[in-house]
């Protein structure tokens, strides 16, 4: 009798512990914008194209509604994953992580001081934050800097350096596969084997990168991720892919995707 009250007592106190266990918390801002919430309460923003997003949910529209961000991280230089990145990272006074040459460009134009723009590349490892590890892994894509000259008012193309994903490691070890923008290439079945992550950030538009059929071929044959949140759809009429269409390529798989709305969260 006083061995069962002992078990019961102790399965409970399992339950409690694990009720009171902090969450991973993601919420998708729309194409490859996301606010995550790590178990200790520290922000990480990602890819922040928020104030021209036709997908952001209104209250982001202001930067400062994000609240404190941590850390920083920018995938490649295209408008719709740096925009708001640089009035980010000087509001807060948090680096920008990005492509190493990209933010080479960024400091040579004078966008970001060079203490906000550190540089780092490919494998490299980085922890911007306490218990925050990010290492940049490859991404196929392109990535250049349209920047305007305050002198001329004309816009210039600059280096964006090469685009990266990132995998980003939390303080209780869980890790996000933030992919970038990219297209299919078969090292990813070598990033997932090697990094293990627990859940994919993964774009299915099309045009610009992989569509719904390439990823959903790329989440069940070479990544096998067991959770998904797709993104970098909707908010360019060239990017047609859908998530209906991407749901349909996965026929069921066992591997479980989050269908975020621009707004919602997902738990973890």
């Amino acid at each position: 009798m006083i061995q069962k009250l002992l078990t019961f007592f102790l399965a409970f106190v399992c339950l409690q512990v694990q009720a009171q266990t902090p969450l991973v918390k993601v919420q998708w801002l729309g194409q490859a914008a996301f606010k995550i919430t790590s178990p200790q309460g520290k922000v990480i923003i990602t890819d922040p194209w928020l104030k021209a997003n036709p997908l952001t949910p209104p209250e982001f529209k202001s930067i400062e509604n994000l609240g404190k961000v941590d850390v920083l991280l920018v995938t490649h230089g295209h408008l719709d994953h740096f925009a708001d990145a640089p009035a980010i990272a000087k509001l807060n006074n948090v680096p920008m992580y990005a492509p190493g040459d990209m933010n080479a460009s960024v400091v040579a134009l004078g966008i970001l001081p060079p203490q906000l723009a550190p540089r780092f590349n490919k494998s490299g490892m980085v922890e911007p934050s306490p218990g925050i590890k990010v290492t940049a892994v490859r991404a196929e894509h392109s990535s250049v800097i349209n920047w305007k000259n305050p002198e001329t008012q004309k816009d210039e193309i600059h280096p964006g350096g090469e685009p990266v994903g990132f995998i980003i490691e939390l303080e209780n070890g869980f890790k996000i596969y933030h992919m970038g923008d990219t297209g299919l290439f078969g090292d990813m079945k070598m990033i997932a084997d090697y990094y293990k992550p627990d859940l994919v950030l993964m774009p299915i538009g099309g045009n610009f990168t992989m569509g719904p059929q390439e990823a959903a071929y790329a989440a069940t044959e070479l990544l096998k991720i067991p959770n998904i949140i797709a993104m970098h759809y909707g908010a360019n009429p060239l990017a047609k892919g859908t998530l209906a269409q991407f749901m349909g390529f996965m026929n069921n798989a066992k591997f479980k995707v989050h269908p975020l709305k621009p707004g919602e969260i997902a738990a973890f």
